[in-house]
């Protein structure tokens, strides 16, 4: 017994134990990422997802898919399936103990299921996300994962995908890819007439927190699936080409949104650092820093045209671009390996066997999860249903699914239904009483401007703008003697259009934002002076700038004294 451990290495063992808690943690990260850009009112059920397909995954795989995926080879299709990890397991490395290696594959495996929620979120039942995440962890990733990494047909002519571009990523992008056709876009995401509608993301910083995470990760994921430490170099190329690719495939991807939208879109950028690290993922151990370089400018290419296509073309709603990024992203990343791996790549004098196997093997795998999805995303349809009713999607998934009525208790978050239907929210009125109104000398006018009853008229001057404006707008009024306001928090959306506003390369319908309603009351000063300098202050041209509304008042109160009409606005005792 004593022998058999001491065959292992420790430093391999804590190497590799160190990368399983890294690509565990890229959970959080992809719980982040989809919460940051589907709306509030379906983030509790975006965290129970990514919560339970782990859960879920992780005792199905050590049931049986890891045997399928590492057991005895049977004709280059499957391994021998052994309940509970049992039976033989050829293709263990001698270095780790068995059950460091299943750990390892678990989360892995968790990383492939965890994909496909983005691309079907905030429509899809969560019993129904409950199945199809346990057969993927069960047959779908471990089959096509022995064919790569089990020593299945794939890994014997030579396939090489070194930490899962095609096995993880383009196995998870396209079973994506399957159910979020089969589910269909979300409600008004497309209009009658085929025109694309923006569900911006309630939570920009949320997913850019997730890209984070998942950068930080993916070093564990790519750089700890060499399984050990024995070859001092690898650890440090993979880690560089790794980083490499990112970061080029991110800044690339912000130059053409900023070409195609006139403005950097933060949330394809970082779509685009994904796409860089999914790419790379294949042919980390195989190719240069150089080919790292260009696979990342290839990767912020295929996300922003892939998101566009299947925008704007295929119509298929993908909340968080995970098809683009983990589907496309993951196969042309592999096939790139053809082209640029040091040893066989086209580019360095292999010829085109190498590519044409990387072909084969992206081709083979696509079909696999195809057809295997195909048939139980419409099993799941024709029994329990996919999707939820367009009511509860309307609802949000939070209540609907799990009773809970809000993610964020007592924030109150960007609300849009993206149907053009009014949603109930928790909201609470927040109002500001500043001190009344003092006429400057210089502000007298005709009487006969204000004539009314006691000499002078009445007016309350309502103005709706963006929150962001409010310490401008009240700057203004300073200028002009306005100091006395009540201001209070509203939602709102308005019809008119200014210079169009873009999320990921749509443009931006009205939806429900959070908004300031500023009144105020004068007597004195003219309405078309606090109009006009209202408008200075609020103009930018762009949707959202604001309405000024102006009432005829018919009398006020002044409660503490009562005084009545132009008295009542005047503070003095």
């Amino acid at each position: 017994m004593n022998s058999i451990v001491t065959a292992y290495s420790a430093v391999d063992t804590i190497w590799v134990l160190l990368g399983t808690a890294l690509v565990f943690f890229m959970q959080a990260g992809f719980a982040m990422v989809e919460t940051g850009f589907t709306r509030a009112k379906n983030a509790g059920n975006i965290i129970m997802k990514n919560l339970m397909d782990f859960a879920i995954g992780t005792p199905l795989y050590w049931l049986v898919g890891f045997s399928i995926m590492f057991g005895p080879d049977n004709g280059g299709i499957i391994g021998s399936i052994s309940l509970l990890c049992s039976g033989d397991l050829l293709s263990i490395p001698s270095n780790i103990s068995k059950f460091t290696f299943v750990i390892f594959q678990s989360v892995f495996c968790a990383t492939s299921a965890t994909i496909v929620s983005g691309a079907m979120a905030e429509r899809t039942k969560f019993l129904s996300y409950c199945l199809y995440s346990a057969l993927i962890s069960a047959v779908v990733y471990p089959i096509s994962g022995h064919w790569i990494w089990g020593g299945g047909w794939l890994a014997q002519l030579g396939f090489h995908d070194f930490a899962g571009s095609t096995a993880v990523h383009m196995v998870g992008g396209v079973a994506a890819l399957v159910g979020a056709a089969i589910l269909g876009p979300r409600i008004g995401k497309y209009s009658k007439d085929g025109k694309v509608n923006a569900f911006p993301g309630h939570s920009i910083p949320l997913g850019a927190l997730g890209v984070f995470i998942l950068w930080f990760c993916w070093f564990g994921f790519n750089g700890c699936s060499t399984l050990g430490m024995s070859d001092l170099e690898a650890p440090g190329n993979i880690f560089m080409t790794t980083n490499l690719a990112a970061a080029t495939a991110t800044v690339v991807t912000m130059i053409i949104t900023w070409v195609r939208y006139k403005k950097p879109d933060v949330s394809m950028t970082l779509n685009g650092s994904l796409a860089g690290l999914v790419a790379i993922t294949a042919g980390c151990d195989a190719v240069s820093n150089v080919g790292a370089f260009f696979i990342g400018i290839i990767a912020a290419f295929v996300v922003v045209f892939g998101i566009e296509f299947l925008d704007r073309k295929v119509k298929i709603d993908d909340p968080v671009g995970a098809i683009a990024v983990h589907g496309m992203c993951g196969a042309v990343g592999t096939i790139l390996v053809g082209f640029f791996a040091i040893d066989g790549g086209v580019f360095y004098g292999g010829g085109f066997h190498y590519l044409g196997v990387q072909m084969l093997g992206v081709v083979s795998v696509i079909a696999w999860v195809v057809v295997t999805m195909t048939i139980f995303f419409n099993l799941i349809k024709k029994t329990v249903g996919l999707r939820v009713d367009a009511d509860e999607e309307i609802r949000g998934m939070d209540i609907v699914e799990h009773g809970l009525v809000s993610a964020y208790a007592d924030f109150m978050p960007m609300i849009g239904s993206g149907s053009g239907i009014a949603l109930e929210a928790p909201m609470t009125a927040v109002t500001a009483m500043a001190p009344a109104a003092k006429t400057p000398k210089h502000a007298a006018v005709p009487v006969e401007d204000y004539s009314t009853n006691d000499g002078t008229k009445i007016s309350k001057i309502a103005i709706i703008t963006k929150q962001s404006k409010f310490e401008t707008l009240k700057n203004a009024m300073d200028e002009i003697g306005v100091t006395g306001m009540t201001v209070t928090q509203v939602l709102g959306c308005g019809m008119q259009k200014g210079r169009p506003e873009y999320y990921r390369g749509i443009e931006l319908e009205s939806t429900l934002l959070p908004k300031i309603e500023v009144e105020i009351v004068v007597c004195k000063i003219p309405v078309s002076t606090v109009i006009e300098a209202a408008k200075n202050a609020l103009y930018t041209g762009h949707i959202g700038d604001g309405k000024i509304f102006v009432y005829d008042v018919e009398q006020v109160v002044k409660v503490r004294t009562g005084e009545e009409g132009f008295d009542a606005l005047q503070d003095v005792e």
